[in-house]
């Protein structure tokens, strides 16, 4: 039997609030497909997203091909997140279902906005948003010279599973992740 002190969290579900490294106030919510200014917003983000940044081809590229993207991740199953610094998105995350129940996550935060942790809390409010809807098992791919943000995915709890190729698979059990109700700071 897993305890307490082994599952994985505490993590916040969204609306999660908080002050980031350089002082501005930063609130995570959940993306519906509803929320048309909020989409509007993170095309924006996506558009102004430095292509250097892109891995495994994700974000893509053109304001056409990111509204497509989007519109697959948030007019379908998959769980959305979006960090806002006002009315501005400056950062994403989603789980996408794999159809082997299990969901793939992705991160994106924009290159004005890294290393202030906000990819750190976003990632944290995601997985408590999945794991208050019931999602078991979590995983990602990572190219291995990514170290920061490998260092991130260990530093929330995933494990490395796979490291044979040029690309680094890890994964996460959220079925007995603790979540955190009390979403400030």
């Amino acid at each position: 039997m897993t305890n307490d002190t082994d599952a994985p969290g505490p993590f916040p579900t969204p609306p999660h609030a908080f002050e980031d490294a350089d002082g501005r106030e930063i609130t995570v919510r959940s993306l519906a497909s509803t929320d048309a200014d909020g989409i509007e917003s993170l095309v924006a983000m996506y558009d102004d997203f430095d292509p250097s940044m892109r891995a495994q081809g994700i974000p893509p590229t053109g304001e056409a091909r990111v509204r497509s993207w989007l519109d697959t991740l948030v007019g379908g199953d998959a769980y959305n997140v979006v960090a806002w610094h006002g009315d501005d998105a400056v950062g994403h995350a989603t789980l996408v279902p794999d159809g082997d129940d299990a969901y793939e996550l992705a991160i994106f935060v924009h290159q004005d906005s890294q290393g202030c942790g906000i990819g750190t809390r976003l990632i944290r409010t995601l997985l408590g948003y999945g794991a208050a809807n019931d999602v078991g098992h979590v995983w990602l791919t990572v190219e291995r010279w990514n170290h920061a943000a490998i260092a991130l995915y260990e530093k929330v709890g995933f494990e490395t599973m796979s490291a044979e190729s040029f690309e680094i698979e890890m994964e996460m059990d959220l079925s007995t992740a603790r979540v955190q109700t009390d979403n400030t700071g």
